[in-house]
């Protein structure tokens, strides 16, 4: 009774403190990513159409902030746009920057046609058009790029509104302006949000960042279903080393492409549009991408069990999720330069490829695909390699007591 005391105590205070150190070296990896949110600035451009007062204002007060906003802007000249706005936002929608700001041509002499005929119709927010979208990161759009553009277009308004103002105190048809048309003396310029991917689809929250996390565990339940079938049935021990790997792929392989279906199915259930992008092959995309992503961090999962066996996997899992999750919550523009490895993880991956097939923002799926079956092969590699080894492990473990026990019957 008091050696299994021992033992007992001995293994709960152990697997406590592998836990804490486990904590401190893991979580804070998302702590750190969150930490001086933003250690970098995202980049954006200001195009001036105009040419004139209102160009010249909008242009100098947002250059001037970069050092001082959550935004780095660079004018970007005009000339660069032979297409106008339209090609402006179609730059954006590539993610040429993460937003752009534009002055439309003529918006000086359009206001000052307007103040001199007291234009009734006159609307200020036609003289400047913010790009964005907020598909792409809808953290980032919500916390960083609305509210900086909203704080500086704002500021710009208002100071322009009063130089406007002092200048028409002085005109004659001042009673004019204020009776027909007071928009022109107390907001001559403003600007529209022009968001070009919105993050429409509430549920696609689920879908591109919490719900990763959920297909990871489902993963990690396959994981160890499969190793509870194997052990139960006796099957591993009857198995050659080869027959072994290839029961462990191929359940996997079967066994995450339903799991993948049933999970992409959820999302069907809830109204979830697959068809922007892709039309009606969208679902089958997104199926496939589940069933590939399941593979990239099961396989993974089902390579390091070999090794750490039941007891040691969930330390790697702990890591596995936050290294995925650290990277998805916000741009990888904003984080620490050590948070780069994001661009090769799974995780990420697979949330770009979802905006991709949900919002129609920029197709990079062939790559997203590429990377995810990568972390495939590099799985398939080492869980043959791990089995390999700890085959030839036991097989020799066995000797030497086949040996011992051979010694001991001979004295």
């Amino acid at each position: 009774m008091v050696t299994a005391r021992k033992i007992y105590f001995k293994v709960l205070f152990g697997g406590s403190l592998a836990l804490v150190v486990v904590m401190f070296a893991v979580f804070s990896i998302y702590w750190g990513a969150l930490w001086k949110t933003p250690a970098h600035n995202l980049h954006g451009w200001v195009v001036d159409f105009d040419q004139s007062n209102i160009g010249t204002a909008v242009v100098q007060t947002l250059v001037a902030s970069s050092t001082s906003t959550k935004i780095t802007w660079t004018e970007i000249p005009a000339s660069e746009f032979a297409g106008g706005p339209s090609e402006i936002a179609g730059r954006i929608a590539e993610e040429g920057a993460w937003v752009a700001v534009v002055v439309h041509a003529n918006a000086t002499s359009r206001l000052g046609a307007a103040a001199a005929s007291a234009d009734s119709s006159y609307n200020g927010t036609s003289a400047i058009t913010v790009y964005a979208s907020e598909a792409r990161s809808e953290n980032a759009f919500r916390s960083l790029i609305r509210p900086t553009v909203q704080g500086l277009l704002g500021a710009v308004a208002e100071n322009f509104a009063n130089q406007f103002a002092k200048q028409l105190s002085s005109s004659s048809n001042l009673s004019t302006l204020l009776s027909n048309a007071p928009q022109i003396v107390t907001q001559p310029i403003s600007y529209t949000i022009d968001n070009l991917h919105p993050f429409d689809v509430p549920v696609a929250t689920a879908i591109t960042f919490v719900g990763l996390i959920y297909l990871l565990i489902l993963s990690f339940f396959i994981v160890n279903v499969s190793l509870s079938a194997r052990q139960t049935s006796g099957l591993e021990q009857h198995l050659t080393t080869g027959s072994l790997i290839r029961l462990r792929l191929a359940s996997s392989f079967v066994a995450y492409f339903f799991i993948a279906l049933f999970y992409s199915l959820l999302s069907k259930a809830f109204q979830v549009d697959f068809s922007r992008k892709f039309g009606p092959g969208g679902f089958v995309l997104f199926w496939m991408l589940n069933w590939i992503g399941m593979l990239a961090v099961g396989l993974a999962l089902e390579s390091m069990i070999t090794l750490l066996t039941i007891k040691g996997v969930p330390f790697f899992m702990i890591l596995w999720i936050i290294a995925n999750v650290s990277v998805c919550f916000l741009p990888i523009d904003v984080l620490p330069r050590i948070f780069h490895y994001g661009y090769a993880m799974p995780f990420y991956n697979v949330s770009r490829a979802i905006r991709t097939i949900l919002f129609s923002t920029k197709n990079t799926v062939g790559l997203n695909f590429g990377i995810l079956l990568a972390w495939v092969a590099v799985s398939v590699m080492t869980l043959i390699l791990f089995q390999w080894f700890m085959r030839r492990k036991h097989i020799t473990e066995l000797d030497h007591a086949f040996e011992v026990d051979k010694e001991v019957a001979d004295d």
